[in-house]
């Protein structure tokens, strides 16, 4: 019998070493300023993202972001994919702004004032009309050819087109602005903290022990941090961005991960009444085996899914696949090797500090004898 809880130590060795590292990049993400760690999309920074195809296929990212710095946006990242679509992410371009407050209209002197001679002459002043509003022309629907044709973003398209030729398709052109991002950081941070206490709570109320609800959270801790740390490493090496479903996939690794880790729990509490006076971990490491086998198959299934879909599905479901294939495996782990040794080291923890707490009274009551 393979004895899970007796190698606990080379489990949490194991799991030290695939989440350090990433740790160690999130932690570069705000103290670099971004510069490395995590990289966000336009949901999270604000911005504007313009995704073009030239008819000419000459056309190069070099030369794009050429003509971006003349039209000073040298900050802009651009990069093709396989179809020879180029995907411009700049500051945000193309917003309407509103238009100025109006002049205020002038009125006719009223009588015996001192314009009122005028009146008097019988020429009365007429009511000047007011100055007209400069009208704001909005940026053309992104929808098929249709590009933007005025403002700065017009310009940019007009660059563009002079030095590559016309563009024949425009898949996404969409902006963002930094009030929304501000407010998806915020909701994303709320989310995932009310997940966890919520996780949490629950557990302990079902299992009527902390121990579990505590275990079960460091076990989560563990899923998200692989998780976050692996983009942070591909962000670092590779520009790889998160976007507003990264969050989605987030909750639903932490739900994946509970729902794993509370199998396990629940077989732990049936055969701690089944097999009372046993060591709590023979008993731990026997609910471990006897789950092992569905947690697996489970795990494999979800995955292989998942595979497919990151092999042959749309590039804009990418990011959120990659996240949920490696917090389900992430999860399936630290449910088997994470979750449950922690609670027989907590346990036996316990069952030493009492251990000693009884010896330290035996000599009293053998003086008081």
């Amino acid at each position: 019998m393979f004895d899970v809880i007796g190698r606990r130590r080379w489990f949490f060795l194991f799991s030290a070493l695939i989440t350090i590292p990433g740790f160690i990049f999130i932690l570069l993400t705000p103290l670099t300023n971004g510069q490395e760690g995590l990289k966000f999309s336009i949901d999270y920074t604000g911005g504007t993202e313009w995704q073009i195809h030239f008819a000419n296929p000459g056309a190069t990212v070099d030369g794009i972001k050429a003509v971006l710095a003349a039209q000073n946006l040298a900050d802009s990242t651009v990069t093709a994919d396989n179809n020879g679509v180029f995907d411009i992410k700049t500051k945000p371009i193309g917003l309407a702004t509103p238009p100025p407050t109006p002049t205020p209209v002038a009125t006719i002197a009223p009588s015996g004032s001192p314009g009122a001679s005028a009146g008097a002459s019988g020429a009365a002043t007429p009511t000047p009309s007011p100055t007209p509003s400069p009208t704001v022309t909005p940026v053309p629907s992104p929808s098929g050819p249709n590009l933007p044709s005025s403002g700065e973003l017009g310009a940019v398209a007009t660059a563009l087109q002079a030095k590559f030729g016309p563009i024949d398709s425009q898949p996404l052109l969409t902006t963002v602005g930094p009030v929304v991002s501000a407010d998806l950081i915020a909701q994303a941070f709320q989310l995932i903290i009310v997940g966890a206490v919520g996780i949490l709570l629950w557990i302990t109320f079902r299992f009527r022990d902390v121990k579990f609800g505590v275990s079960a959270l460091v076990a989560l801790v563990h899923d998200v941090v692989v998780v976050v740390g692996t983009f942070a490493i591909l962000g670092t090496l590779f520009g790889v961005e998160i976007d507003s479903l990264f969050v989605t996939a987030m909750l639903t690794v932490i739900g994946f991960s509970v729902h794993d880790t509370i199998v396990v729990f629940d077989r732990i509490r049936e055969n701690k009444a089944r097999h009372a006076g046993e060591p709590f971990a023979a008993i731990v490491n026997h609910s471990v085996l006897q789950t092992f086998g569905r947690s697996i198959n489970t795990s494999f299934t979800v995955v292989l899914t998942l595979l497919a879909l990151l092999l042959f599905g749309g590039a804009s479901v990418r990011v959120f696949v990659l996240a949920l294939l490696l917090g389900i495996i992430s999860g399936t782990y630290s449910s088997i090797f994470n979750a449950s040794p922690i609670l027989v080291v907590w346990q036996e923890w316990e069952d030493r500090r009492k251990a000693r707490a009884v010896a330290a009274t035996r000599p009293g009551r053998r003086a008081n004898a």
